[in-house]
């Protein structure tokens, strides 16, 4: 496996954050994705991890909220690519590239409906937090969950 940067509107990228929503709107009955849908404009990284056969199969990205806090969005792996600890990877991955940003803390939300994804935050060592930033009093959130870890030197 090999893990690269990809511009947000790399066709890839299109593609894998597209089947991620697809999937997510299947569990949670079509409903939206809550808090604000990120941009190329604000998406400063995005990672891209691709088989020994070059075919992308799994992404994550980050986007900027404030001097020294950023997002995870759309992780996401396909699902016969799932148990192979791409998304560790992912997420490892996202997390360097935070620390060479001089991002010390990175946020998430996440739904009940999505186990997986819950343990891999938790055991990642991010912590339960409140609804931040456009998630707060939005009543699209109100079932969402939000994760924060601090990130350390290394």
């Amino acid at each position: 496996m090999t893990l690269t940067a990809a511009p947000w509107d790399d066709p890839d990228v299109r593609r894998l954050t597209a089947a991620q929503q697809a999937e997510l709107r299947a569990r949670y009955d079509g409903a939206g994705e809550p808090g604000t849908p990120p941009t190329a404009d604000d998406v400063s990284v995005v990672l891209l991890a691709r088989d020994a056969d070059g075919e992308a199969v799994a992404c994550g990205a980050l986007r900027a909220l404030r001097d020294g806090v950023a997002e995870v969005k759309r992780m996401y792996v396909v699902p016969p690519a799932r148990g192979r600890g791409l998304s560790r990877l992912v997420l490892a991955g996202l997390e360097a590239a935070a620390r060479a940003r001089g991002w010390w803390t990175l946020r998430l939300e996440t739904g009940p409906q999505q186990p997986e994804a819950i343990a891999l935050y938790e055991g990642a060592g991010y912590r339960p937090i409140p609804a931040f930033g456009a998630y707060a009093g939005s009543l699209d959130a109100a079932d969402s969950l939000f994760y924060e870890r601090v990130l350390g030197a290394g």
